[in-house]
């Protein structure tokens, strides 16, 4: 997120610094283990940038997906602004430091909006992005509660910046922001994150697109429509398939373990996603990419055994046998 975001967040700090609007098992750091947490607070003021492992002596025994009692303490930390991220380290852990140690002194010095001046500011500047949204879609990006969004949304459109309108197709009330330009046709492909914001927020991806996506990596494998994690296709304009990637770089290759292709797709979808697959494969760096024989859906027959561009000029890419991984 910009960091200038931060003055217009911290009407949710002040909140969680009392109890208010995290996670249950984050509230009592706000009161009866307040003590504890503070003493955390000291720690790092005193040692400098920490990280959960470095407080607790390594990952806890419950399980990959529990929190120690030192993350537990350290969110709430976070979550209250009282420390603030710096970077994540390769294991994806998050590390900690001092607001003022970690961020530029210009966005600290921001003199604090009201919680009301601050939540319109940030569903108008999502409604910009946006262009046309729904209440539902403008309050989820910043996860701004329906009692809060309601009188922001009222204000956006009482001074023009909002304008309501209906959308054929929809069922809900929708809002057009006052600068947003009518669409013009994309000619252009891309793999899509599972938290980009075009399908970020999935009952909108569902209605503008027609595509219904779900993020499957807590969904049991045999149980998985699509695969662990899959990146929808964008291609102009529209998405046209998924693929579930993995980056397996023991044998140094992109590997394809599932593909999916969506009814009415353009014949060439199967030419531009290789394409796409490709300059994923060069931008991690792999030498390789492989379509997985359980990925070979109709149209992506012959998408097997190929190789990867090279990022740098020059560079021997070897190619890999997708019957060499037909496990996968």
């Amino acid at each position: 997120m910009p960091v200038d975001l931060q003055p217009l967040l911290r009407w949710r700090m002040a909140r969680a610094l009392h109890g208010k609007g995290v996670w249950q098992r984050l509230e009592p750091f706000a009161g009866e283990k307040r003590a504890e947490a503070d003493a955390l607070l000291a720690r790092i003021e005193r040692e400098g940038p920490l990280a959960a492992s470095d407080v607790a002596g390594g990952r806890a025994a419950k399980g990959m997906w529990e929190w120690s009692d030192a993350k537990h303490e350290l969110e709430w930390l976070f979550w209250s602004g009282q420390v603030a991220s710096t970077h994540r380290r390769s294991s994806f852990e998050r590390v900690y430091d001092l607001p003022e140690r970690a961020l530029p002194r210009a966005v600290l010095e921001i003199p604090t909006p009201t919680g009301v001046d601050a939540r319109r500011a940030l569903l108008a500047r999502f409604a910009k992005a946006l262009g046309i949204a729904t209440a539902h879609d403008l309050r989820d990006y910043y996860r701004i509660p329906p009692a809060d969004a309601v009188p922001a949304i009222e204000q956006l459109i009482e001074d023009g910046t909002l304008v309501p309108v209906h959308v054929r197709g929809w069922q809900h009330q929708a809002y057009l922001h006052r600068d947003a330009k009518s669409g013009r046709r994309l000619g252009a492909s891309a793999l899509l994150s599972p938290f980009d914001p075009l399908v970020w927020h999935r009952p909108r991806t569902e209605r503008l697109f027609g595509f219904r996506y779900r993020l499957e990596i807590y969904t049991p494998a045999h149980k998985r429509e699509h695969g662990y994690y899959v990146l929808p296709f964008l291609m102009d304009g529209a998405l046209v398939a998924r693929v579930d990637l993995k980056a397996d770089r023991k044998v140094g290759a992109l590997v394809v373990q599932r593909a999916h292709v969506e009814l009415g797709a353009p014949a060439d979808t199967a030419e531009r996603l290789l394409g796409e697959l490709r300059l994923t494969a060069s931008w991690l760096g792999l030498p390789s990419l492989v379509v997985s024989p359980v990925a070979a859906h109709p149209g992506l027959e012959d998408v097997r055994d190929i190789e990867a561009h090279s990022s740098t000029a020059g560079s021997p890419f070897s190619t890999i046998r997708s019957d060499l991984i037909a496990s996968a």
